[in-house]
């Protein structure tokens, strides 16, 4: 019996200690909720204040103020713990353009996956629409991260957040 006893600690030290490390793991190449926050604050900022001139290189010309909503979704390097070791984010975004229509859902938007590279100056890179999409995608962001290139925003409050400040931007006129 006591050999039993032994064996059924053994075992579930061990169980616990595998479950340890397999949540350890995982919490390592996921970003902290703290830096996804500063990741969407730094990458929606760059796309909000980016010139017309910026705007038109991505694909988009247009001469009025740009709201956005960024989910990020990786990195580069994968296991950066803190914004000042990333020099590239991968995120979804959702952008609309005030001034054609005060209403967000008649507004001009443009979403997908994009690249952004921080440093000064930024770089944004984001894959040109049309056929060829979905490899224009995979060529842009890592195999890694695919699966979440293609998915849709996980949580609604960022596009939340920007409707709010579309709303604001256009009655501010």
């Amino acid at each position: 019996m006591i050999k039993t006893r032994r064996g059924l600690i053994a075992a579930i030290v061990t169980l616990a200690c595998l479950t340890l490390a397999g949540v350890t793991f995982f919490a390592a190449r996921q970003p902290s909720s703290q830096l996804n926050e500063e990741l969407a604050a730094q990458v929606t900022l760059i796309l909000e204040q980016a010139s017309p001139g910026e705007h038109h290189a991505h694909g988009h010309s247009f001469e009025s103020r740009v709201v956005c909503a960024v989910e990020p979704f990786g990195t580069e390097p994968a296991d950066a713990k803190a914004l000042v070791e990333v020099r590239w984010v991968y995120a979804r975004h959702m952008c609309a353009v005030t001034g054609v229509s005060s209403d967000w859902a008649a507004s001009v938007r443009a979403s997908g996956p994009i690249a952004v590279k921080v440093d000064i100056p930024p770089e944004v890179r984001v894959p040109e629409s049309g056929a060829g999409y979905p490899d224009r995608v995979r060529n842009l962001i890592p195999e890694r991260y695919h699966e979440q290139a293609f998915a849709e925003f996980g949580d609604d409050s960022a596009i939340e957040a920007a409707r709010e400040r579309f709303t604001l931007s256009s009655t501010a006129k």
